[in-house]
């Protein structure tokens, strides 16, 4: 059996997405940890202890555990964490030489690279990254990184196995910002897309998840899920519902603060509907479990995802998943999750009178709309959790099994 070292420093895939530092990446790594554990890969996923009383080790389920490690005090911004990767990276390596060893390690994000890079070295075993983000795609929306983080990611890139992403889109920006890798499958670049859990998110009855939720039933509802920060454009999201002829609709936000700024950008949102006169059409939405989320996508008409950039855009997927119609900034990812005018619409731009157009044309054709959600359901089908465990089992093995050279030289 392959044995898994499963790195995600800065947030744990315990943690309840939507707030924080925790989004669609702690979902990718809980999930497909899970899965590869059910096709006959051990994983240990790793994560620091960011509070007082956590358990060392949580059986998730057998063949995936996750192991908490003392590295900093508990309370810190994700922006101080590079100062605690050595001590880190060292309770890891402790935990892995106590437990028998492993065969690869996988990275997830930039923080989580370095660790694995550094593991790679120590244990002479292969390492596949995924970054979730990368700092110049961000750096193209808008988002502006430490130039230290381009330099950790680029050492990354250069002396990882295999780099996975998400889709085409993706693997076009990757290549196009980094070139190729030097890794030895496939030109370095995999594309192992994440996927939906199907048993909470999929098509329901409408009126029973408002009821749920606490919706109006007779009147048009938009949904927002994301954390609130800049780069998710919640902003976005509350000027082009101002700005929409359905004068009756409301909006729903459900996420929380995020970042070091997380509570001001909250509060600016708040201010923002003030202002806007929208108080009582606007409702705010702490983060929720899955099989709560479900229950605000089913109750959408509509969900709109104006983010700035996206390596891919789980939010689109689950919306899709639920029947939902979804428009979209046409970004990242998001380009290959939403097919224009099939399952969804997607927006050049970040102008919010654009994004409202295409959200009143949705809400004036209950035809139309009803065919995009019929149409993203079938398209959300086909991403599973096991299909993306199929694709790093056989990246693993090729690496592991195969016994490839592994890359050695870095930048």
């Amino acid at each position: 059996m392959t044995r898994a070292a499963v790195i995600s420093f800065h947030t744990s895939p315990l943690i309840q997405p939507g707030s924080g530092d925790s989004g669609g990446m702690n979902v990718y790594v809980r999930e497909v940890a899970s899965a590869l554990a059910q096709a006959g890969v051990a994983c240990t996923t790793y994560t620091r202890a960011d509070r007082p009383g956590l358990r060392r080790e949580v059986l998730v389920e057998p063949g995936h555990r996750v192991v908490h490690i003392h590295a900093g005090p508990y309370d810190l911004a994700k922006e101080a964490l590079p100062d605690y990767i050595d001590e880190f990276t060292a309770g890891v390596r402790d935990h892995i030489d106590a437990t028998g060893g492993i065969d690869i390690v996988h990275g997830n994000y930039w923080l989580s690279g370095v660790v694995g890079h550094r593991l790679k070295h120590d244990l002479d075993v292969p390492l596949v990254s995924t970054f979730h983000t990368l700092a110049r795609v961000k750096a193209e929306g808008g988002d502006l990184e430490p130039e230290w983080r381009d330099r950790a990611e680029a050492d990354i890139i250069a002396c990882s196995d295999a780099v996975c992403v998400s889709c085409p889109e993706e693997e076009r920006q990757f290549r196009r910002l980094y070139g190729d890798a030097d890794g030895r499958v496939n030109g370095a670049v995999e594309i192992v897309p994440p996927a939906v859990e199907h048993a909470f998110f999929a098509p329901g009855d409408v009126a029973g998840a408002r009821r749920a939720a606490g919706l109006p039933v007779d009147r048009p509802v938009i949904v927002f899920v994301g954390r609130i920060q800049p780069l998710k454009g919640p902003d976005v999201a509350i000027g082009a519902f101002a700005a929409l002829r359905h004068d009756d609709a409301v909006l729903v936000l459900v996420g929380g603060a995020s970042g070091v700024d997380g509570d001001a950008e909250a509060a600016r949102a708040r201010r923002l509907v003030a202002e806007l006169g929208l108080t009582d059409r606007v409702r705010f939405v702490d983060p929720q479990p899955h099989h709560l989320l479900s229950s605000y996508y089913r109750a959408a008409d509509v969900v709109v995802v104006p983010s700035r950039s996206e390596s891919f855009g789980l939010v689109a997927l689950e919306a899709a998943a639920s029947g939902v119609p979804v428009v979209a900034s046409a970004v990242g990812g998001l380009l290959n999750v939403v097919d224009h005018d099939v399952t969804g619409v997607l927006v050049e731009g970040r102008d919010p009178e654009r994004f409202a157009a295409a959200i009143d044309d949705l809400l004036d054709d209950h035809e139309r709309r009803g065919a995009l959600g019929t149409a993203a359901t079938a398209k959300a089908a086909r991403f599973t959790w096991s299909l993306t465990a199929a694709r790093l089992r056989r990246l693993y093995a090729d690496l592991v099994d195969a016994r490839l050279p592994l890359v050695t030289a870095c930048r």
